[in-house]
């Protein structure tokens, strides 16, 4: 299975691709979108949505994931976010991507065992599962990988509980 990780902004907009075979996780590509802050938000909301498009070409993942808004103190960032995290829900679905979603807290509980880990823990958990030489950097990038390999721990579970239900239901 191949994931693409999204970790959502309009000025910094992080990206992972993993995939998971017999051998185990490796990462793919990893990076950083990033938009100019003093461009008006529309043109930064345009740009960003071509860039994720041409990422998912390029890519064709079988799933994208990207991070659930869960909880924000700051408005302005939690909206910022929301912007991006549209635009990349939004770019998976018109790819024809599995699309799924997951907090940071369950997040950092897949890759780390806690779900309050500290970033510094999550990047040199990333490091350790991906076999990477360095620890991703920056954040945004190790918190798209994380992303991706939650979705790959989480979907064998999911599938099961998928069959399940169009059991339970006659089909």
């Amino acid at each position: 299975m191949f994931v693409l990780g999204i970790d959502p902004g309009v000025s910094r907009c992080g990206y992972g691709a993993v995939r998971r075979d017999r051998a185990g996780y490796h990462a793919v590509r990893a990076g950083v979108i990033t938009t100019p802050p003093g461009d008006p938000l529309p043109d930064r909301l345009a740009s960003l949505a071509q860039e994720l498009a041409a990422l998912l070409r390029e890519l064709s993942p079988d799933a994208v994931v990207v991070e659930r808004v869960f909880f924000q103190t700051n408005v302005r960032t939690a909206m910022s976010v929301g912007q991006a995290s549209g635009l990349a829900l939004a770019a998976a679905s018109s790819a024809g991507c599995e699309v799924a979603q997951y907090t940071s807290n369950e997040v950092k509980q897949a890759v780390a065992g806690y779900g309050a880990a500290t970033k510094e823990q999550v990047q040199r958990m990333v490091q350790s599962l991906l076999g990477l030489a360095e620890r991703p950097k920056p954040p945004d990038v190790a918190d798209a990988l994380a992303l991706a390999l939650c979705h790959l721990a989480q979907a064998p579970r999911l599938a099961r509980i998928a069959r399940m239900d169009r059991l339970a239901a006659g089909r």
